[in-house]
């Protein structure tokens, strides 16, 4: 159905048409329309519209890209505003003004709204490139770097498309060429992902965005249907929040859909925290799923194919004590059970199934080939007893399918088109296919991407478990866990952790990540606006007395945050006699000037020790006139006065001290012995109004999320110390510095 856009010759709507070509929706112009009039969409019914605004609402929802406009009620009311500002870069007078709002906008932002691109981002690029040499002249004099760092990456993106309609609609206004390399300034998003297994040649050919179906075999927009499916036997990890994520991605680029099921076959390791908190996990990514299922749902029609594949030959009953058993498969040595007759497997079977105790003895195998080099494939067990009672159905079974009997079941029967598994999963893949064509199940095609593995940290949940039971962490959601509840406690912004992992893409190379990066992506989204307050470590710390300093304690309002009003205000409060930190008192010469941050500065008069040659006390006089460009030190500081707040500075280490885990290493002998640091300090009196989860940043100390509020006087508040990106080693706590764990 092709459309027709009608408007002024000299006021080309350059957002419309822009849209209409990256949605892939035809769309023929008539340049006719008398000069001022809106532009006007032509549909074939005779019905017309009118109005960019409204042009573009409409584009977006017949496009062949999904969630151009239409998200949930909040991003969509975002694109709303953001289409009612972008007018303003048409206005001459107020084009800078809006670069610089923007700008701004964009310090931590890759998208106008949300993870992906929208008709917001295409309207606001539209008015830029509209405003021709005026905006390239800007964009190449790194005034605006954050704008420039955007538009040019929707150019690098959608070049082909892009320069047709600027080249075709503005003539000589504007060159369309990106002034930086496309590469370095692409940043995380949904396209990175769709681009990292497109041939180039492909790219260059078409002169446009990439083919995107080369991602999904035989996939058909509207048809994919995907599921993310752990294991209900921990929490949610930042393992497990890329294959979530990469389903949700998946599943928008093909107008599909997700589902989350429950792989609960194993009910020794399985319980009902495990999923209340997987689900909870999964709305903490912002998943978006269709329905939620479990493979106990399908428990009846797994027994009764196991019975089918027994009485067709397919499978059998085998009791081969377990490590005989694997060794035969590693041998290529058939079971002395495999010729059993069809009556003998069937009366095998009803004893497993009533869990006698011969029944308990056995297992049921798939008859597939001992002699397969892929050992995946040499009868792989489908069945096995067990008397534990399951967390959702109690003691109705004494049978559990294996996962690898149920995911192709489960998946066939769900109607799951493409089931995304991670590369270690290779080898079973072909145990998958040949299972399907035994149970006379049509293809599910499997689509692999590499895991995702982390310097110095264990995704293994039988390993985070191991910590658990031995009371080495707090629980589950403890900051050193590699948990999404963990590192969010820690203080990492879940869209920090969405960038980190969009980044990597659907690249299936391995590749051992580096926590710092992470980090890194997250200081640059919560440094802009996270409030500043102040704190002393408490032991040893010093006292500065100013004998010119004010009699009478007085109090100042000050921003909490110098470039960012909405982290609001804090009270200071200036008094004679002040306390600092004790690395700071000894770092001090006898008449060195100083600078007090937030006051001005000071000159040291004298210092006083001890026996042992420690800082004890300093006087100074202030020098409020004095430059604070010329002082070397530039000092936090907090008021003698009761009013100051108890702090617990916490810092964290990696749980074990060896890089990588060699797959013979026992990671027990690798165990960091201390992972915990707990410093006493003192803050200022405006840390009483924290709450659970607020991040903030101490002075010259670092950022930290507050994990227990002020309760009263004497108890401390908590505060998590957040990584800025900076690497750091491992075991760096002594056992002696602080309180250790």
């Amino acid at each position: 159905m092709e459309l027709k856009l009608a408007f002024p010759a000299d006021t080309p709507p350059l957002a419309v048409i822009a849209a209409a070509k990256i949605a892939g929706v035809p769309l023929s112009t008539d340049p006719t329309l008398s000069p001022g009039s809106p532009p006007i969409i032509l549909l074939p019914n005779g019905l017309k519209l009118q109005g960019t605004s409204v042009l573009l609402r409409y584009i977006s929802r017949v496009a062949n890209i999904p969630n151009m406009y239409q998200r949930d009620a909040f991003e969509s009311s975002q694109i709303d505003e953001w289409l009612d500002y972008a007018p303003i870069f048409a206005s001459g007078s107020q084009f800078e003004e809006a670069c610089g709002y923007v700008d701004g906008y964009l310090l931590q932002r890759t998208f106008l709204v949300g993870y992906s691109l929208s008709i917001a981002d295409i309207a606001v690029w539209s008015g830029l490139a509209g405003a021709g040499k005026r905006w390239e002249s800007l964009r190449s004099s790194k005034k605006y770097q954050n704008l420039a760092r955007w538009f040019n990456s929707i150019f690098a993106e959608y070049d082909g498309v892009l320069n047709e309609v600027t080249a075709t609609y503005m003539g000589k206004k504007g060159s369309g060429k990106p002034t930086v390399s496309k590469v370095k300034e692409q940043h995380g998003s949904n396209a990175n992902l769709a681009k990292v297994n497109c041939d180039s040649t492909d790219k260059e050919k078409s002169g446009s965005r990439p083919t995107f179906e080369v991602d999904l075999p035989e996939a058909e927009a509207g048809k994919v249907r995907l599921r993310f499916a752990p294991e209900p036997s921990g929490y949610l990890h930042i393992g497990h929040s890329k294959a979530a994520l990469l389903n949700q991605y998946f599943a928008e680029r093909y107008k599909g859909e997700v589902i989350i099921r429950f792989d609960d076959t194993n009910p020794d390791k399985e319980s009902n925290e495990f999923v209340d908190n997987l689900l909870k996990d999964i709305e903490t990514l912002g998943i978006k799923y269709r329905t939620v299922t479990y493979t106990s749902d399908y428990f009846p029609k797994l027994m009764e194919m196991a019975g089918k594949l027994i009485r067709e030959g397919k499978a059998y009953v085998d009791d081969t004590p377990r490590e005989q058993m694997q060794k035969e498969r590693m041998d290529g040595i058939e079971s002395r059970c495999r010729n059993n007759g069809v009556e003998e497997n069937l009366k095998l079977w009803k004893e497993m199934i009533a869990g006698s105790e011969r029944g308990t003895m056995c297992c049921v195998r798939g008859k597939l080939d001992m002699q397969d080099p892929n050992k995946s494939v040499r009868d792989p067990v489908y069945y096995r007893c067990n008397q534990t009672p399951h967390h959702r159905i109690g003691a109705k079974y004494k049978v559990y399918p294996t996962y690898d009997f149920a995911c192709p079941f489960v998946d066939a029967v769900e109607g799951i088109t493409h089931a995304l598994r991670s590369s270690e999963y290779h080898d079973r893949n072909d145990q998958y296919y040949r299972i399907q064509t035994d149970m006379g199940f049509r293809k599910v095609h499997i689509y692999e991407f590499s895991r995702l593995n982390l310097v110095y940290t264990l995704l293994s949940k039988r390993k985070l478990l191991w910590f658990v039971q031995n009371g080495l962490v707090d629980g589950w959601d403890d900051p050193r866990f590699p948990t999404v509840q963990g590192i969010v406690r820690r203080g990492l912004k879940i869209e920090a952790l969405i960038q980190f992992i969009l980044e990597q893409g659907a690249s299936k190379n391995l590749n051992l990540m580096e926590w710092d990066k992470l980090w890194a992506i997250n200081k640059k989204i919560i440094d802009p606006v996270c409030p500043r307050h102040t704190a002393v470590i408490e032991e040893r710390r010093v006292l500065l007395t100013l004998s010119n300093g004010p009699d009478e304690p007085f109090v100042r309002i000050v921003p909490k945050h110098k470039k960012y009003a909405g982290a609001g205000e804090k009270a200071t409060t200036y008094s004679k006699r002040i306390w600092i930190d004790y690395d700071d008192a000894i770092s001090i010469s006898v008449n060195e000037e100083v600078t007090l941050m937030d006051w001005g500065n000071t000159i040291v008069k004298e210092i006083q020790k001890d026996q042992e040659g420690n800082v004890t006390h300093l006087s100074g006089i202030l020098h409020l006139e004095g430059s604070v460009k010329t002082t070397k030190l530039k000092l936090t500081w907090l008021p003698e006065s009761d009013e100051l707040v108890k702090l617990s500075l916490v810092d964290f280490d990696y749980l074990i001290t060896k890089k990588k885990l060699e797959e013979d290493e026992n990671f027990v002998d690798v165990v960091n012995p201390c992972t915990r640091k707990e410093t006493p300090a003192l803050g200022d009196s405006n840390m009483r109004n924290l709450k659970r989860g607020d991040v903030l940043q101490l002075e010259r100390k670092g950022y930290f999320r507050c994990d227990v509020p002020f309760i009263r006087p004497t108890k401390s508040i908590v505060l998590f110390a957040i990584p800025d990106g900076k690497q750091q080693p491992v075991l760096r706590f002594a056992v002696s510095e602080g309180k250790t764990k």
